[in-house]
Formats: C-alpha cells, structure tokens, sequence
C-alpha cells in the first residue's frame, strides 16, 4: 500500500513538473504587443520596409555615382601586346597586290586624366602616352623596334550651341534623389499603416473572442437559472428552448471567433517577420494621444515635405530640358581642339628627349538645309509637352492639396466620432450588467436581456472599429505630411541625412 502511494505521489510530482515547464514554455513564446511596439517591429523586421529600405539604398549609390561622373577621371588604356603573323595583301605604289609575310607586335599605353565642364558641357583632358611596335622579320640594314610616344597633350573637346546634359542633370538628379529620401521615409509611414489595419484585424478578432466567450458563459448561466426556474414551473418551456438555442449559437459564436483570430494572428506574423508558431496578444491602444492638427498646416508642412511637392518641380525641370534638347539639335557644332608634344624614335628614352610639337584645331557642324519641317515639328512637339506638363502639375497641385485638406478633416471627425462611441460602449456595458442583475432577480425577462446584450456587443464593436479609423487616420496624416503632430517634430530632416 504504501509503494501504491510513493509511486502515485512520484507520478504526480512528475506530471505538474511537466505541466509547469509546458505553461512556461508557453509563456515565453507568448508575445505581448503594444501597436506602437507592433509597428516598430514592423518597421524593422517586416519584407515591406526592407525592400523600402533597399531601394533607398539604390537611390543612394545611384547618386553616388552621378556625383562621382563630375570628378576627374585618371584612365589607363592600352593594348598588351598585340600580334600578329600572317600573310597580308599589300597594295604596291603601281597598284599590283603582293601577298607579303607578317611578324609583328604592337604594344601602346596611354594614361588620361579627364574632366568633365559642367556649366559648357564640355571635356578637357590631360594625356600621355607610348607605344612600341617591333617587325620580328625586317631586313638587317632596318631596326627591328620603334617607339612612338606623346609625353604630353591637352585636348578640348566643347559641343557649341547643343544641348548640355551635364547642366541639366545637375539641376534635376538632386531633386531626384531628395524625392528618394523622403519617399523611404512615407514608405516606413505606410508600413506603420498597414501594420495598423492588420493590428486591428487582429485586435477585433480577440475582443469577438472575449466578447464570445463571455456571452457563452453568460447564456450558460442564464439557461441554468431558466432550466431551474422550468423547473418549478415559474416559466415556459419556449422560454427554455430559445435559451438553449442561444447557448448553441454563442458556442458556434465562439467558434467562428476563435478561426478568425487564428487567420488574423497568421497575417501579423507573416507581415511582421514572426514565426507563424508565435503566439501573440495585442493590447488595445486606447490611450488616444493629445494634440492639435490645423488644417492649413498640414497642408504646409505636406507641400514642404512630401515627395510629391519636389516632384512638381522635377516635372517641369525635365520638361525645359527636353524644350532644350529639342532647340540644341537644331544646330550642331563641336570644337575639337589639343596642343602637345610628341615623337618617334628606335630608343625609348629618345622619344622624350627633344619631342616635337602636336597641335590640332578641328571643328566639325551639322546644320539641317532642309529637312521637311522635322526640326520645326520636333520643337513644337517639345513645347506643347512642356506646356501639357505644366497644367498637369497644376492640376496635380490642386488634388494634392484637396488631398490633404480631405483627410486631415476627416481626422478631426473620426476623433470626435471616438470620444462619443467610447461613452456609449461605456453606458451600455453598464445597462447590460444592470438588466443582467435584474434578470437574475427575475425583474426583468429574457427579451430585454437580449436587447441589451445586443447593445453591449454592437456598442463595443462600434468602438473598436471607430478605434482602428484613428488610428489608421493617424498613420495616414503621418505619411501625407511627414510630421509628427504628437511630438510637434519632423519625421524627415534633410540636413540630418
């Protein structure tokens, strides 16, 4: 008998060791969320923002290199080695061909350091250069090896009257990559945004649990009093029947609501970045931030900060530069200009020793005599797009503005709407729990119960969703301005980045 107790007593012991590590297991992979913590982890984790993320980064290194193409450039050509040994056909100073053996090797290595006018779109550069070609078959009376070589060139090459690309990309790839910058920084907004709508999916399917599980219990409780009360004959058998149709509806209530928890809590995890086996619960944000929003600055700060307002400016930049491009190939003329030293010798060191002068002035025009009005219609072409444009922008503006005046009305009333439907969730939980009492006391039939638990739910409801548009309406006016209105500071400060 007492061996029947040790080993029951040791079983025991051992299953509520079991049960506690299960229960603290549980717990730690059980994660609790605040949604400003949900959107953090959203923001840092989430496929959205990295891929915000990378192409910011792009956007970086693509400006990076468009600076880089205004620095000089030290280059470094050159053929190491060339040869060749075959027969070649040779044109003789009569006009006869002579198929004549060819054993030979060229090597040259120059050396440039390029610089690119901006305000003329122009190149100089700075070369210098070498090359050795030797004749492995020449006669013996003739040196099997020469060198020829430039210690020294200057060269100027100026498009005149053309469209300069360098000017206009000075003026417009900044611009560019500012958009870039700021865009990152509404795409994060719109990441807090979506994980926002998720969060409230997710929030909504557990109070519909709460909710569901409480009305079970509720109906529950309810039946066993009507089943006592049937019992003595106090009420009616229908009475009886519609409240045990009501338990069987909150047990499918209940059920629904679990599913729908399950597929919400698979969405969040899979959007922030979560192992799907993560159990999570949400904590409901109904501590509402208090702060001011004046339309008019909204509107302001939306036209300094928003990507969009340096847009409409990159428009019309591009538009002029196409009007230019247009006028520029109207006329074409390139000066080709260098001065410098060079020589030849069967020696190396003989090439730098007393070089000769190398000058070049070349330049080149291409003028359209006739061309059927194409260069008229390319230009007009040009104008009416810089034109169409500049009424787009306008009209762009104006909707942008609308825009932003839109939604910062809208949320001031869905504020106002969230401060009356948290009073009313309020009043009517505190009604149902009166004429629950009642009920129990029997002052009160099962008719009014159900209203006023009807009231109760649809009140809570009523409340969370008027919660999850503020908090979404939040967010939004975030993104639409990139302002902080409840800390009163930029989301974006160019000098910083």
């Amino acid at each position: 008998m007492k061996i029947c107790r040790l080993i029951f007593l040791k079983s025991l012991f051992i299953l509520l060791i079991l049960s506690a590590t299960f229960n603290f297991v549980i717990a730690q992979d059980r994660q609790i969320f605040t949604l400003k913590k949900l959107v953090q982890q959203a923001k840092d984790n989430s496929p959205a923002s990295l891929r915000a993320k990378t192409i910011k980064e792009n956007s970086y290194w693509q400006f990076r290199q468009f600076k880089a193409g205004y620095n000089p450039q030290l280059r470094l050509n050159g053929t190491i080695p060339s040869y060749n040994q075959s027969y070649s056909s040779i044109t003789q100073p009569d006009g006869s061909i002579r198929y004549q053996e060819v054993n030979q090797n060229l090597i040259d290595l120059g050396l440039g350091l390029q610089q690119v006018i901006a305000p003329t779109g122009g190149v100089i550069s700075v070369n210098t250069s070498t090359s050795r070609f030797d004749n492995f078959i020449s006669n013996s009376n003739e040196p099997k090896t020469q060198y020829l070589g430039t210690p020294i060139n200057v060269r100027l090459q100026q498009p005149i009257f053309a469209y300069n690309p360098f000017k206009w990309d000075k003026k417009i790839a900044p611009l560019v990559f500012e958009e870039s910058k700021r865009e990152y920084v509404q795409e994060m907004e719109n990441v807090s945004r979506q994980v926002t709508e998720l969060f409230f999916d997710f929030l909504t399917a557990q109070v519909n649990v709460e909710i569901a599980t409480k009305n079970l219990k509720n109906s529950e409780d309810i039946y066993s009093i009507e089943k006592k009360r049937y019992e003595i004959g106090s009420t009616f058998e229908d009475n009886l029947l519609q409240i045990e149709l009501q338990t069987l509806q909150a047990k499918q209530d209940l059920s629904q609501a679990k599913l729908s928890l399950e597929s919400s809590s698979f969405a969040v995890n899979s959007y922030i970045g979560l192992n799907q086996s993560a159990e999570i619960k949400l904590l409901s944000p109904t501590a509402i931030p208090d702060f001011k929003v004046d339309v008019e600055q909204a509107i302001d700060l939306a036209f300094q900060n928003r990507a969009e307002a340096l847009g409409f400016d990159r428009k019309k930049l591009e538009a002029e530069s196409a009007v230019a491009r247009a006028r520029g190939q109207r006329f074409e003329a390139t000066l080709d200009a260098s001065y410098g030293t060079n020589n030849t010798a069967y020696n190396w060191a003989d090439v730098y020793g007393n070089p000769n002068t190398q000058a070049l002035v070349r330049l080149g025009i291409s003028v359209p005599i006739l061309d059927w009005g194409r260069s008229k219609a390319r230009m007009a072409q040009a104008m009416a797009n810089q034109r169409l444009v500049d009424y787009t922008v306008q009209q762009d503006m104006v909707n942008f503005e609308q825009q932003i005046f839109t939604k910062a009305k809208n949320f001031l009333m869905i504020r106002e709407r969230l401060n009356v439907t948290q009073v009313a969730d309020d009043v009517a939980q505190r009604r149902y729990d009166i004429v629950l009492r009642r009920y129990q006391t029997g002052n009160v039939d099962i008719t009014n119960l159900n209203i006023a638990q009807n009231e109760k739910d649809s009140n809570k409801r009523a409340f969370y969703t008027s919660l999850r548009d503020f908090w979404i309406a939040y967010y939004e006016l975030r993104s639409l301005t990139l302002y902080d209105f409840e800390n009163d500071e930029l989301l974006y400060k160019p000098e910083l980045e």
